[in-house]
């Protein structure tokens, strides 16, 4: 340890000194009448007693007198003149009377911020640090609410100029709390434990109520200590120390303070949970010396777990290890005391790594079977005790029958058998387990981690065998996959279940909303999804169809939205009244709240209670698969709904503490949204991975898309790739090299920058053959991103072209911005590559890892499928509402049509993996909800008819959009910006033809990063380039789909652009066979001749070498998986198909 600056010696007893004197001080002030700020102009003249012009405001919630004013550059002198009831005195630095004036410098104009404090009557602006301690405890000194940095009431301040700031309080109740700092009254800045920018949460506990807190934050290591004056050293309900192996733990016991002389750690455990904390250290209990290990952590545990590094390390004696695996069945403590045998400090442990390091297996666990046998195993390896019960039905009243369970020591894993006759019956075990947050031993009944199969809401799991010939549908066994030549062939469609049926009234009532909804073959949505087969999509992914916390499976028992809403007026807010008042009791949710991770989610089954959704799911993979698709599951290994002994809580009843990731406290994560998972540890990695093989190989999923997948580490996505590739059709039924991988590469959180290992994360996953989702393109083409500006616009929405009236910047700075948005979106069309080379917009040559997003790389994958371009998904606007949002108001309907479907041609054209949303072909509006994840069926309706795109059904839900209501309100009533019938069919149709271009050609789709440099390059680069335009030329003159020759126009411009090649002055190029029969008029005016090519505006035009005609009946998929034959003669029989429909309909 190193030695520290303030905290624990002479500065610390000072600081706390100081604290406390404040504190009694400011409890008997009175409140000013009136601060006032003199000194120089343009402040008030120290002598002039009856200004008011720079006289400082109250804020009744704060209590804190602060404001705004304008300043010159050069310098500002101040001072405070207070009126305290009637008594007028003027306060300068350090709080002191008739002190030192203060001084401010700028360098230029501009408004400065000023704040005085009534308690300590220091003055400061906001040019200084303004920090405030954020936390969970603020409602309790009268802040409006918690975690809020702009209260003032838990305002840090450094009256005294040292650095260090303060603040103290006695209104706090007996409890445990957590906070962070928070700088400048926002969260731009703010620090978590041991000073980490964006860290974790700080905890604390405050033994009785009213104890003083003093908090002190250091403003060079933003680090913030707290002390509760009287209360023990330490706290042991709070674990801070880690188990890290079988001898080993580790702790920072001291913070940056070097260890006390003589300084003795102790190992502390008991059985019950008896132990507890005083002034004189732990009582009760027993004690195991332990002695710092002078090698530090092992190499291998400081890699894997890099947030452990620099911990002091103790060991355990080799005598006392005997008793290891007793005390991880109770409760565990460490201790720090000096030389004299004072307390130092004192903590609780978190377990783990020693779990994993004593009792990690591969043990098959869950129900497994030896002819018609079941086994049944739970690996619980700190339970006292673990039965299984029985039961003969699913029904709340049906007795159990109890069946003891015997623990194999060495794995951890409790077992037994049972006869054949309880197949197709129900279970829970009954584990008796000490849980450190209860302190003492509690016994629960709980379904099984490794459930196949469950009851109605998921109250028991099913003894259920997979293999069993009565759960597959008629044709499983023999099932044919369509056919995959390699994973850039992949077209991704976003769906949710309940989405695609619940309102489709050619699905029979039972099955609307559901898996089999699916097989109905002739229904309107099966329809649909069978076009866009045939056009080129290959992958419907569905949003979670695992067994989901938050949907009521009992139909009977949903609620509806009371009254006729579809009568009320677009912009109105009452449609979300009624949605809001049913959310969470009726059918519908995203599903992102895993609480069994390895059966379908019975809401989407017409029969939920049971193993008739293990049936129900195989068929609808059946038919989709039948119809040309496959099918990937959205899986959520990175949260559970439920921790600790909630009512949804199953894997942290089995083992608590275990499988849920601890912050620095001992407390469950929750960066994620919900309970994170800890991935990390190699029983919850056992659990993902045998999770994910049992979907793959029983219900013959194609593919995973990992929500948060930044979360897991890399480790574990290699660990499930070569899981998955082992898969083969001889020994599995599946072939597990067609199985596709992707997620959500974010890195955030307690997992940052590889704070707890090698993140999966877009720049970690180069070089894997994983795809991760890319931003780069996306906000390029949208403008703006997630937490910017509504109205932001980016290349397909107008940005410097079609300006609108919110647009920051100049002309030329948003020309400037435009191209490099092109820039950016250059790079995404040769899939994100971060070695391809271009030329940017100052006409260097770069790679695309040196084309900037955000400070990140815009380019980084090795290898095109690597990358998931979309412009839009489930989170956040639709591609259609966001140009809603961004168009200019001048822009008409047909406009923003043209807008929305550029940003499809984008992802369709583009090398890498295209993904987009259900109904974005539709032009599918969520009536502006930017989070629609519990906003019910009427703000995420999808009409199969054509005959509504679901814009303007009211005001979205108020807690994740009231703030932008104002701006929506005005879009959503205006009739103009209602798409017609003939909108969206027109969106459907040009969603087609991309789909069918892309698939005529090989071009589109090139495997490799240096078939991709090799092939593909853009004109209309440099400084003098075309604003709004997009040039890429597509060559392979050995292609054997005989498609050598490709340029793509994407011209979001508004202005027809005549382009010239002069290397094409001699080729003859055609329109692509596609476009010359489309129904958009606009497009077949596209013309070349002579090397130039005449594109007009808002328009993605494709242009092809001509090629041969062949006959009726020739199949021209040009390459596509499983087929043969030539590309434009398919294309001319395509287009010929399209002709023959526009000429019907003029």
């Amino acid at each position: 340890m190193t030695p520290a600056s303030p905290p624990l010696g002479r500065i610390r007893a000072r600081t706390l000194l100081c604290a406390l004197s404040l504190l009694s001080a400011g409890a008997a002030s009175a409140q000013p009448t009136s601060v006032t700020l003199v000194g120089s102009a343009p402040l008030c003249a120290p002598d002039d007693t009856a200004c008011t012009t720079s006289r400082l405001e109250q804020d009744a919630t704060d209590l804190v007198w602060t404001k705004s004013f304008s300043l010159p550059a050069g310098p500002t002198t101040f001072r405070a003149v207070v009126d305290e009831a009637g008594t007028v005195s003027t306060y300068g630095q350090k709080g002191e009377k008739d002190g030192a004036e203060y001084s401010l410098t700028l360098g230029q104009p501009e408004s400065v911020k000023f704040y005085y404090d009534p308690e300590s009557h220091w003055v400061t602006t906001g040019k200084s640090v303004i920090a405030t301690v954020a936390g969970s405890f603020q409602s309790e000194l009268g802040c409006p609410g918690d975690w809020q940095p702009d209260c003032l009431r838990s305002w840090l301040k450094d009256v005294d100029g040292d650095g260090t700031y303060t603040f103290t309080t006695t209104a706090l109740s007996a409890g445990s709390y957590a906070c962070k700092v928070a700088i400048n009254e926002n969260w731009d800045v703010n620090y978590g434990a041991n000073g980490a920018p964006g860290g974790v949460d700080i905890g604390f506990s405050v033994p009785s109520s009213g104890m003083p807190v003093v908090f002190t934050f250091n403003s060079t290591s933003h680090i913030l200590n707290i002390e509760v004056v009287g209360a023990p050293k330490g706290d042991i309900e709070r674990a801070r120390a880690y188990w890290v192996s079988g001898e080993l733990l580790a702790w920072n016991a001291t913070g940056t303070a070097q260890l006390p002389e003589g300084a003795t750690f102790r190992l502390h455990h008991d059985p019950t949970g008896a132990m507890t904390l005083g002034a004189s250290g732990i009582s009760g209990g027993n004690v195991l010396p332990l002695s710092i290990e002078p090698a530090g952590l092992p190499p291998h545990i400081a890699e894997k777990f890099p947030h452990l590094k620099g911990l002091t390390v103790l060991r355990i004696a080799d005598s006392d290890l005997i008793q290891v695996k007793d005390i991880l069945k109770g409760q565990m403590a460490l201790s720090l005391t000096d030389g004299g045998g004072n307390v130092v400090n004192a903590t609780g442990v978190q377990l783990p790594l020693a779990l994993d390091a004593l009792y990690a297996n591969d043990e098959s666990l869950g129900v497994t079977w030896s002819g018609n046998t079941p086994t049944f195993k739970l690996w619980a390896p700190t339970a006292r005790n673990v039965a299984l019960m029985l039961y003969n039905n699913s029904k709340p009243e049906a007795v159990g029958t109890r069946v003891a369970m015997s623990l194999d020591a060495a794995t951890g894993v409790w077992s037994t058998q049972v006869d054949g006759s309880w197949r197709n019956k129900f279970y829970l075990y009954e584990v008796e387990v000490y849980v450190p947050s209860q302190k003492q031993v509690v016994k629960s009944l709980v379904t099984d981690p490794y459930s196949l199969g469950l009851s109605l809401n998921s109250k028991r799991s099913q003894v259920v065998n997979l293999a069993d010939p009565a759960l597959a549908p008629a044709g499983w066994n023999s099932l044919k996959k369509p056919a995959l030549d390699a994973p850039e062939d992949i077209v991704l469609y976003e769906l949710h279940v309940r989405d695609f049926s619940i309102r489709d009234l050619t699905v029979p009532e039972p099955r609307r909303g559901t898996f089999l909804a699916f097989t109905e073959l002739e229904s309107n949505g099966m329809k649909h999804l069978r076009g866009l087969a045939q056009k080129g999509l290959t992958h419907v992914h569905l949003l979670p169809v695992f067994d989901i916390a938050t949907i009521e499976e009992d139909r009977s028992k949903q609620q509806v939205p009371a009254g006729n809403l579809a009568a009320l007026p677009p912009d109105s807010e009452e449609q979300q009244k009624a949605v809001v008042a049913v959310k969470d009791t009726d059918g519908f949710n995203w599903g992102y709240d895993p609480f069994h991770y390895t059966v379908p989610e019975g809401s989407y089954a017409v029969n939920p209670d049971g193993n008739s959704r293990i049936v129900e799911f195989r068929q609808m993979v059946k038919a989709l698969s039948d119809s040309g698709l496959r099918v990937v599951m959205d899986v959520v290994y990175n949260h559970v709904n439920g921790s600790g002994l909630s009512d949804t809580s199953v894997l942290d009843k089995v083992v608590p503490g275990y499988y849920q990731r601890l912050n620095a406290d001992g407390n469950v994560e929750t960066s994620t949204c919900c309970q994170n998972t800890a991935s990390e540890h190699a029983m919850f990695e056992k659990l993902m991975v045998d999770s994910l093989v049992t979907w793959a190989k029983f219900y013959k999923v194609d593919g995973f898309r990992f929500d948060l997948m930044g979360h897991h580490m890399k480790s574990n996505m290699l660990e499930v790739q070569e899981r998955l590739r082992a898969l083969t059709v001889e020994k599995d039924g599946v072939d597990g090299s067609k199985i596709y991988l992707y997620g959500e590469g974010w890195d955030f959180g307690e997992v940052v920058g590889n704070a707890r290992g090698i993140n999966a994360t877009q720049l970690n996953m180069t070089g894997t053959g994983i795809g991760t989702f890319s931003d780069r393109l996306r906000d390029a083409a949208r403008g703006g991103g997630p937490f910017s500006g509504l109205k932001e616009q980016g290349f397909i929405s107008g940005l410097w072209y079609d300006s609108n009236s919110t647009t920051s910047g100049t002309p030329e700075e948003q020309r400037q911005r435009l191209l490099h948005h092109m820039d950016q979106i250059r790079v995404g069309l040769v899939g994100n590559l971060r070695d391809y080379t271009l030329v940017n917009k100052e006409g260097n040559t770069v790679k695309g890892s040196e084309v900037d997003y955000n400070g990140q790389p815009a380019g980084y994958t090795s290898d095109p499928q690597e990358v998931i371009t979309y412009v839009s998904a489930h989170d956040n606007e639709t591609l259609f509402d966001a140009v809603q949002f961004k168009a200019p108001a001048s822009a008409d309907l047909d406009t923003r049509v043209r807008m929305h479907n550029m940003g499809l041609s984008l992802v369709a054209l583009g090398q890498g993996i295209p993904f987009f949303h259900a109904g974005d072909e539709l032009l599918r509006s969520k009536s502006l909800d930017r989070d629609s994840y519990n906003s019910g069926d009427w703000f995420n309706a999808l009409d199969f008819t054509y005959t509504s795109n679901n814009w303007g059904v009211g005001l979205p839900p108020e807690e994740k959009n009231k703030d932008n209501w104002p701006a929506m309100k005005e879009l959503l009533g205006n009739p103009a910006l209602k798409a017609t019938p003939e909108h969206i069919r027109r969106a459907h149709e040009h969603f087609g033809e991309m789909l069918s271009i892309r698939k005529s050609a090989a071009l589109f789709r090139l495997r490799t990063a240096q078939d991709v440099q090799e092939h593909v390059s853009f004109l209309n680069t440099g400084s003098s380039q075309v604003p709004g335009l997009i040039v890429m030329k597509l060559q392979d003159g050995a292609a054997a789909d005989g498609v050598t020759d490709v340029v793509v126009f994407f011209n979001a411009n508004d202005e027809q652009q005549s382009f010239q090649i002069p290397e094409y002055a001699n080729r003859e190029m055609v329109l692509h066979p596609v476009q010359q029969g489309s129904s958009d008029p606009v497009v077949r005016g596209a013309s070349f001749q002579s090397g130039s090519f005449t594109v007009p505006g808002r328009s993605t035009v494709v242009f092809v070498n001509p090629g041969r005609i062949p006959p009726d009946g020739a199949d021209g998929c040009g390459g596509c998986a499983g087929t043969g034959g030539g590309a434009i003669g398919g294309l001319a029989l395509l287009a010929g198909g399209l002709l023959r429909k526009r000429r019907r309909a003029s």
